[in-house]
């Protein structure tokens, strides 16, 4: 199973999960799930493009909430490439207008696991100011990678589904101290840094440091604020709680996302 993300941060966001062979030969085919798409369409493409892939390669997508930065470009995308989309209730229930015309739309459970190809895709339920928000642990039966983005706070149900995972794509959005004496008003400020707003360094940090890392081969900071919050202070705190070089920690950002990782 290998991974990468087209763009990352509150402009747009799209992770893109890969698992099995291209090979024809043996009858299995790759799949290539897309979490979220935030992006506009031709944007998206480009993106996608870079990765070497193509929109008719995907085998569908995954959308965590409809926040405009994640579910931006999700119909747009499904509708022209004829593509399915897996989704919370709550999240369709929320903006019917913006996943209207989707010919293949599946409506999850926030606890139950479902399949697309050769990936397993466990939802799991977050604290976010959203109608039924989701994140998600893709699986290809040896490997695992959780993704936590888009989270105020961190509870055990969270801590107990992302432990043991091989990668770990983690939220970073901002430093508490860069927030709390920056620009944005006291009610933005309330938001991004309340129980339902978004993880900051230290949260991240925290939750890292609870979790069984024993397996973890690939650690991204993601969704990180361009106002607050620096890729230096984000690695700097989670490399301290793995006491490993700041190298080894890579950063999603949002003009370039990070290239494939592959998890062996």
């Amino acid at each position: 199973m290998k991974f990468a993300s087209l763009g990352s941060g509150s402009e747009g966001n799209a992770l893109l999960i890969a698992a099995g062979t291209k090979s024809f030969c043996s009858g299995t085919r790759q799949t290539l799930v897309l979490m979220d798409c935030g992006f506009g369409l031709k944007d998206t493409l480009l993106r996608l493009a870079r990765l070497g892939v193509s929109a008719e390669q995907l085998s569908g997508i995954v959308v965590t909430h409809e926040h405009g930065d994640h579910s931006g470009g999700v119909a747009r995308l499904a509708r022209k490439f004829n593509l399915p989309v897996w989704l919370t209730h709550g999240t369709l229930r929320s903006q019917p207008k913006t996943f209207a015309g989707i010919v293949h739309l599946h409506e999850i459970d926030s606890h139950q696991a479902f399949a697309i190809g050769e990936i397993e895709i466990i939802p799991y339920p977050v604290p976010h100011d959203a109608a039924e928000p989701v994140q998600f642990v893709f699986n290809d039966g040896t490997r695992r990678l959780g993704v936590l983005t888009d989270a105020g706070c961190s509870t055990a149900y969270i801590e107990q589904t992302l432990s043991g995972c091989d990668a770990l794509v983690l939220e970073c959005n901002h430093d508490s101290g860069m927030l709390r004496n920056g620009d944005y008003p006291y009610h933005l400020k309330q938001r991004v840094g309340g129980r339902f707003g978004h993880l900051n360094n230290q949260d991240a940090a925290g939750i890292l440091s609870r979790l069984d890392a024993s397996r973890l081969q690939h650690l991204v900071a993601a969704h990180l604020s361009r106002q607050n919050n620096t890729a230096t202070l984000a690695v700097r705190a989670l490399s301290d709680v793995l006491n490993c070089e700041a190298s080894w920690v890579g950063v999603a950002t949002q003009e370039e996302g990070f290239a494939w990782r592959e998890i062996i």
